[in-house]
């Protein structure tokens, strides 16, 4: 189809947008996209935290450092980017993780996550990141074909893992280091 996105859509009429950084004041609005974001990766489930842990790693104090920018349309809020920063230690330079990149499905199709995803690359430029990863569900096509479209690869041979809850707990228990 000539002229469409990724994911098959065709691009909508221009609409102002502005990308900003988040601030305390849009925490109602981000909790309210990242359940919205839940229900749609089908882990609505997950959605067990609270705006309170998030807001406190957002612009307080807790670890881990999150940082957030936001795309408004008309005094709304319509999608997200929240990252982090970490460490690889064969570069021996930082790297940004990219945890959530999410647009309102009322607002797709007019280049926010586009605008999103580029603030937050500059910001990995800017710091100096060796790389910037994430991960896509793989069922997501649309998602796919987007980091695709902007020129992202999968980087094969590597798997992602996760231990939590009980089994979690379990290993921590038999450590020995002094946290």
């Amino acid at each position: 189809m000539s002229g469409a996105e990724p994911g098959g859509r065709t691009p909508r009429a221009p609409v102002a947008f502005t990308v900003r950084r988040a601030r305390r004041a849009d925490m109602a609005a981000i909790w309210e996209l990242e359940r919205e974001f839940a229900v749609f990766e089908r882990l609505e489930q997950q959605f067990t935290g609270s705006p309170e842990r998030m807001a406190e790693c957002l612009f307080g104090n807790g670890w881990p450092k999150l940082e957030c920018f936001v795309a408004e349309v008309g005094g709304e809020l319509a999608g997200l980017a929240i990252f982090y920063g970490a460490y690889s230690t064969f570069w021996t330079r930082p790297v940004l993780w990219l945890e959530d990149l999410f647009v309102s499905p009322r607002h797709r199709g007019l280049r926010i996550g586009r605008a999103l995803f580029a603030a937050v690359a500059a910001v990995a430029v800017e710091r100096g990141c060796a790389r910037m990863d994430w991960a896509v569900l793989d069922w997501n096509r649309d998602a796919i074909d987007f980091y695709e479209h902007l020129g992202a690869a999968s980087h094969g041979g590597w798997f992602t893992y996760r231990l939590s809850g009980e089994g979690l707990a379990a290993i921590a228990a038999e450590s020995r280091a002094k946290p």
